[in-house]
């Protein structure tokens, strides 16, 4: 497996991808584009916003396709 944290560290900005970090009793995910990172913490542009994620708590990362259409309401 390769390492998470050089995955986003490679990963061009604008890139949709999955954050999986570690937090007091367990694990969370983020899933959004990329839009910043430097050596210590990347942020994600998720559906409710931005978040800034610490990559020495990173678990898994990795690429995933965009986002279905949404579907046209109904009437």
């Amino acid at each position: 497996m390769s390492d998470p944290v050089e995955f986003i560290r490679a990963a061009p900005i604008g890139t949709r991808m999955t954050v999986r970090t570690r937090i007091d009793g367990g694990f969370t995910d983020a899933v959004g584009y990329l839009r910043e990172r430097d050596n210590d913490e990347c942020v994600l542009e998720t559906r409710r916003g931005l978040v800034t994620i610490s990559l020495d708590r990173v678990h898994l990362a990795k690429a995933v396709p965009p986002p279905p259409p949404r579907r046209a309401p109904r009437i």
